[in-house]
Protein backbone atom coordinates (compact mmCIF):
# COMPACT_ATOMS: atom_id res chain seq x y z
CA UNK A 1 0.00 0.00 0.00
CA UNK A 2 1.35 3.41 -0.99
CA UNK A 3 1.62 5.95 1.80
CA UNK A 4 0.83 9.58 1.15
CA UNK A 5 2.53 12.50 2.92
CA UNK A 6 -0.52 12.69 5.15
CA UNK A 7 0.35 9.26 6.53
CA UNK A 8 3.60 10.60 7.93
CA UNK A 9 6.19 9.21 5.53
CA UNK A 10 7.97 12.54 5.13
CA UNK A 11 8.74 12.97 8.83
CA UNK A 12 10.11 9.42 8.93
CA UNK A 13 12.34 10.07 5.91
CA UNK A 14 13.56 13.39 7.28
CA UNK A 15 14.45 11.75 10.58
CA UNK A 16 16.22 8.88 8.83
CA UNK A 17 18.21 11.12 6.50
CA UNK A 18 18.96 13.85 9.02
CA UNK A 19 22.64 14.79 8.76
CA UNK A 20 24.90 13.60 11.55
CA UNK A 21 26.14 16.49 13.67
CA UNK A 22 29.67 16.49 15.04
CA UNK A 23 28.23 18.14 18.12
CA UNK A 24 26.36 14.92 18.93
CA UNK A 25 29.65 13.20 19.74
CA UNK A 26 30.53 13.39 23.42
CA UNK A 27 33.92 14.98 22.86
CA UNK A 28 34.36 15.69 26.54
CA UNK A 29 33.97 12.00 27.35
CA UNK A 30 36.41 11.11 24.57
CA UNK A 31 38.92 13.56 26.03
CA UNK A 32 38.45 12.14 29.53
CA UNK A 33 38.92 8.55 28.34
CA UNK A 34 42.11 9.64 26.54
CA UNK A 35 43.31 11.29 29.74
CA UNK A 36 42.72 8.10 31.73
CA UNK A 37 44.69 6.07 29.19
CA UNK A 38 47.47 8.66 29.13
CA UNK A 39 47.81 8.67 32.92
CA UNK A 40 47.78 4.88 33.29
CA UNK A 41 50.24 4.27 30.46
CA UNK A 42 52.35 7.16 31.75
CA UNK A 43 52.77 5.35 35.07
CA UNK A 44 54.12 2.29 33.25
CA UNK A 45 56.51 4.39 31.16
CA UNK A 46 57.55 6.60 34.08
CA UNK A 47 58.60 3.62 36.20
CA UNK A 48 61.12 2.67 33.49
CA UNK A 49 62.33 6.18 32.64
CA UNK A 50 65.51 7.84 33.90
CA UNK A 51 65.84 11.57 33.25
CA UNK A 52 69.61 11.34 33.82
CA UNK A 53 69.99 9.38 30.57
CA UNK A 54 66.88 10.39 28.60
CA UNK A 55 67.60 9.11 25.12
CA UNK A 56 69.18 5.86 26.31
CA UNK A 57 66.31 5.39 28.75
CA UNK A 58 63.66 5.98 26.08
CA UNK A 59 65.41 3.63 23.67
CA UNK A 60 65.70 1.00 26.39
CA UNK A 61 61.96 1.20 27.05
CA UNK A 62 61.32 0.40 23.40
CA UNK A 63 63.87 -2.39 23.10
CA UNK A 64 64.26 -4.01 26.52
CA UNK A 65 61.09 -3.52 28.55
CA UNK A 66 58.34 -6.08 27.77
CA UNK A 67 55.71 -4.30 25.68
CA UNK A 68 57.64 -1.10 26.32
CA UNK A 69 57.24 0.22 22.78
CA UNK A 70 53.48 -0.35 22.99
CA UNK A 71 53.08 1.46 26.32
CA UNK A 72 55.24 4.40 25.20
CA UNK A 73 53.22 4.68 21.99
CA UNK A 74 49.96 4.41 23.92
CA UNK A 75 51.06 7.18 26.29
CA UNK A 76 52.19 9.38 23.42
CA UNK A 77 49.12 9.03 21.21
CA UNK A 78 46.53 9.09 23.99
CA UNK A 79 48.06 12.39 25.12
CA UNK A 80 47.77 13.80 21.59
CA UNK A 81 44.15 12.65 21.40
CA UNK A 82 43.47 14.23 24.78
CA UNK A 83 44.57 17.62 23.47
CA UNK A 84 42.66 17.30 20.20
CA UNK A 85 39.43 16.08 21.81
CA UNK A 86 39.65 18.79 24.48
CA UNK A 87 39.90 21.51 21.82
CA UNK A 88 36.96 20.10 19.86
CA UNK A 89 34.98 19.72 23.09
CA UNK A 90 35.52 23.39 23.88
CA UNK A 91 34.31 24.38 20.41
CA UNK A 92 31.30 22.05 20.61
CA UNK A 93 30.05 23.31 23.99
CA UNK A 94 31.16 26.92 23.60
CA UNK A 95 27.66 28.38 23.38
CA UNK A 96 26.56 26.32 26.37
CA UNK A 97 29.25 27.93 28.52
CA UNK A 98 27.41 31.22 28.88
CA UNK A 99 26.28 30.23 32.39
CA UNK A 100 29.90 30.15 33.60
CA UNK A 101 31.17 33.18 35.43
CA UNK A 102 34.41 34.79 34.34
CA UNK A 103 36.54 32.96 36.91
CA UNK A 104 35.17 29.57 35.90
CA UNK A 105 35.73 30.38 32.22
CA UNK A 106 39.37 31.34 32.89
CA UNK A 107 39.89 28.12 34.85
CA UNK A 108 38.54 25.91 32.10
CA UNK A 109 40.29 27.62 29.20
CA UNK A 110 43.56 27.66 31.15
CA UNK A 111 43.57 23.86 30.88
CA UNK A 112 44.49 24.13 27.18
CA UNK A 113 47.90 25.82 27.64
CA UNK A 114 48.56 23.46 30.57
CA UNK A 115 47.89 20.45 28.32
CA UNK A 116 50.24 21.95 25.73
CA UNK A 117 52.95 22.30 28.37
CA UNK A 118 52.38 18.66 29.36
CA UNK A 119 52.81 17.52 25.77
CA UNK A 120 55.77 19.84 25.20
CA UNK A 121 57.66 18.62 28.26
CA UNK A 122 56.93 15.07 27.11
CA UNK A 123 58.66 15.84 23.82
CA UNK A 124 61.67 17.24 25.66
CA UNK A 125 61.93 14.21 27.93
CA UNK A 126 62.41 11.92 24.94
CA UNK A 127 65.94 13.27 24.72
CA UNK A 128 66.14 12.67 20.99
CA UNK A 129 66.92 15.19 18.25
CA UNK A 130 63.50 16.83 18.42
CA UNK A 131 63.31 16.80 22.20
CA UNK A 132 66.76 18.26 22.79
CA UNK A 133 66.21 20.99 20.20
CA UNK A 134 62.77 21.86 21.60
CA UNK A 135 64.24 22.27 25.07
CA UNK A 136 66.99 24.59 23.87
CA UNK A 137 64.56 26.68 21.82
CA UNK A 138 62.22 27.02 24.80
CA UNK A 139 65.11 28.21 26.95
CA UNK A 140 66.22 30.78 24.38
CA UNK A 141 62.67 32.16 24.12
CA UNK A 142 62.19 32.46 27.87
CA UNK A 143 65.56 34.17 28.29
CA UNK A 144 64.29 37.00 26.06
CA UNK A 145 61.51 37.93 28.49
CA UNK A 146 62.58 41.17 30.18
CA UNK A 147 63.33 41.02 33.92
CA UNK A 148 61.61 37.64 34.46
CA UNK A 149 63.38 35.52 31.83
CA UNK A 150 66.10 34.05 34.05
CA UNK A 151 63.66 33.39 36.89
CA UNK A 152 61.11 31.67 34.66
CA UNK A 153 63.73 29.54 32.93
CA UNK A 154 65.19 28.46 36.26
CA UNK A 155 61.68 27.62 37.45
CA UNK A 156 60.42 25.78 34.35
CA UNK A 157 63.30 24.32 32.35
CA UNK A 158 66.93 25.10 33.18
CA UNK A 159 67.92 22.30 30.81
CA UNK A 160 71.42 23.67 30.13
CA UNK A 161 72.31 23.86 33.82
CA UNK A 162 70.31 21.04 35.42
CA UNK A 163 69.51 18.60 32.64
CA UNK A 164 65.95 17.28 32.53
CA UNK A 165 65.32 17.02 36.27
CA UNK A 166 63.00 20.02 36.49
CA UNK A 167 61.29 19.19 33.21
CA UNK A 168 60.59 15.67 34.52
CA UNK A 169 59.17 16.97 37.81
CA UNK A 170 56.89 19.43 36.02
CA UNK A 171 55.72 16.76 33.57
CA UNK A 172 54.77 14.14 36.15
CA UNK A 173 53.69 16.41 39.03
CA UNK A 174 53.36 20.17 38.50
CA UNK A 175 51.36 20.37 35.28
CA UNK A 176 49.21 17.37 36.21
CA UNK A 177 48.33 19.08 39.50
CA UNK A 178 47.57 22.38 37.74
CA UNK A 179 45.40 20.56 35.20
CA UNK A 180 43.44 18.85 37.95
CA UNK A 181 43.13 22.11 39.88
CA UNK A 182 41.77 24.05 36.89
CA UNK A 183 39.41 21.32 35.71
CA UNK A 184 38.29 20.01 39.10
CA UNK A 185 34.96 21.85 39.30
CA UNK A 186 34.18 20.58 35.81
CA UNK A 187 35.36 17.00 36.33
CA UNK A 188 33.66 16.41 39.67
CA UNK A 189 30.22 16.76 38.09
CA UNK A 190 31.16 14.82 34.95
CA UNK A 191 30.72 11.06 34.95
CA UNK A 192 31.96 8.69 32.26
CA UNK A 193 31.20 5.00 31.96
CA UNK A 194 34.37 3.54 30.44
CA UNK A 195 32.43 0.54 29.14
CA UNK A 196 30.46 2.81 26.80
CA UNK A 197 33.64 3.75 24.96
CA UNK A 198 35.10 0.36 24.16
CA UNK A 199 35.49 1.25 20.48
CA UNK A 200 37.52 4.35 21.31
CA UNK A 201 39.73 2.35 23.65
CA UNK A 202 40.16 -0.38 21.07
CA UNK A 203 41.07 2.19 18.40
CA UNK A 204 43.78 3.70 20.63
CA UNK A 205 45.16 0.30 21.56
CA UNK A 206 45.28 -0.92 17.95
CA UNK A 207 46.75 2.37 16.74
CA UNK A 208 49.51 2.16 19.36
CA UNK A 209 50.33 -1.43 18.40
CA UNK A 210 50.95 -0.66 14.74
CA UNK A 211 52.19 2.96 14.88
CA UNK A 212 55.19 3.49 17.14
CA UNK A 213 55.71 6.78 18.94
CA UNK A 214 58.39 8.88 17.23
CA UNK A 215 62.00 8.71 18.36
CA UNK A 216 64.62 10.54 16.31
CA UNK A 217 68.30 9.86 16.97
CA UNK A 218 70.86 12.47 16.02
CA UNK A 219 71.70 12.34 12.32
CA UNK A 220 74.85 13.81 10.83
CA UNK A 221 74.27 16.39 8.13
CA UNK A 222 70.75 17.30 9.28
CA UNK A 223 70.57 21.07 9.77
CA UNK A 224 66.78 21.52 10.11
CA UNK A 225 64.80 19.75 12.82
CA UNK A 226 61.02 19.95 12.84
CA UNK A 227 59.63 20.34 16.34
CA UNK A 228 56.34 19.00 17.76
CA UNK A 229 53.37 19.48 15.43
CA UNK A 230 51.82 22.16 17.63
CA UNK A 231 55.21 23.94 17.77
CA UNK A 232 55.77 24.17 14.01
CA UNK A 233 54.02 27.51 13.46
CA UNK A 234 55.97 29.12 16.28
CA UNK A 235 59.17 27.57 14.94
CA UNK A 236 58.48 29.15 11.56
CA UNK A 237 57.76 32.53 13.17
CA UNK A 238 61.16 32.39 14.85
CA UNK A 239 62.76 32.51 11.40
CA UNK A 240 61.35 35.98 10.76
CA UNK A 241 60.84 37.67 14.14
CA UNK A 242 62.62 38.24 17.42
CA UNK A 243 62.02 35.40 19.95
CA UNK A 244 60.17 37.78 22.28
CA UNK A 245 57.66 38.54 19.51
CA UNK A 246 57.41 35.08 17.94
CA UNK A 247 57.59 33.01 21.10
CA UNK A 248 55.87 35.19 23.70
CA UNK A 249 53.83 38.01 22.18
CA UNK A 250 52.15 36.06 19.37
CA UNK A 251 51.02 33.09 21.55
CA UNK A 252 50.07 35.61 24.24
CA UNK A 253 47.69 37.38 21.86
CA UNK A 254 45.80 34.13 21.28
CA UNK A 255 45.57 33.35 25.00
CA UNK A 256 44.27 36.82 25.79
CA UNK A 257 41.63 36.49 23.07
CA UNK A 258 40.66 33.03 24.36
CA UNK A 259 40.28 34.25 27.94
CA UNK A 260 38.31 37.30 26.78
CA UNK A 261 35.94 35.37 24.48
CA UNK A 262 33.59 34.17 27.20
CA UNK A 263 30.13 33.53 25.68
CA UNK A 264 27.76 36.41 26.24
CA UNK A 265 30.48 38.94 26.91
CA UNK A 266 30.71 42.25 25.04
CA UNK A 267 32.80 42.15 21.83
CA UNK A 268 32.82 38.35 22.00
CA UNK A 269 32.54 38.09 18.21
CA UNK A 270 35.59 40.29 17.77
CA UNK A 271 37.70 37.96 19.90
CA UNK A 272 36.31 34.89 18.11
CA UNK A 273 37.20 36.39 14.73
CA UNK A 274 40.66 37.23 16.01
CA UNK A 275 41.21 33.65 17.20
CA UNK A 276 39.98 32.25 13.89
CA UNK A 277 42.39 34.44 11.91
CA UNK A 278 45.22 33.61 14.31
CA UNK A 279 44.62 29.87 13.92
CA UNK A 280 44.37 30.19 10.14
CA UNK A 281 47.69 32.02 9.90
CA UNK A 282 49.29 29.60 12.36
CA UNK A 283 48.08 26.62 10.32
CA UNK A 284 49.63 28.11 7.17
CA UNK A 285 52.93 28.69 8.96
CA UNK A 286 52.84 25.13 10.30
CA UNK A 287 52.36 23.74 6.78
CA UNK A 288 55.30 25.82 5.54
CA UNK A 289 57.48 24.51 8.36
CA UNK A 290 56.35 20.93 7.72
CA UNK A 291 57.25 21.15 4.03
CA UNK A 292 60.80 22.41 4.61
Amino acid sequence: MWLSPEHGIRPVISMTLAPFSWKEIKWGAWALISLYVSLLSGIVVGLQYDYMTPFYSTTAIDLLVPYGRFFRSLHFYSSQFFLLFSCVHLAAVYWKSEKLNYGEWIQLTATLPIILFLLFTGYILRGDNTGASAGLIAESIIHEIPFLGEILNDLLFSVSDNGLRKVYVHHVITFDFLLLLCAWNHLRIYRVNVGDYRLLLAAMLIFSIFISAPLEPEQLGITYIAGPWFFLGLQELLRYFHPLIAGVAVPGVFLIALFAARPGKDRMNVFLLGMFLWLLIYAVLSCIALLR
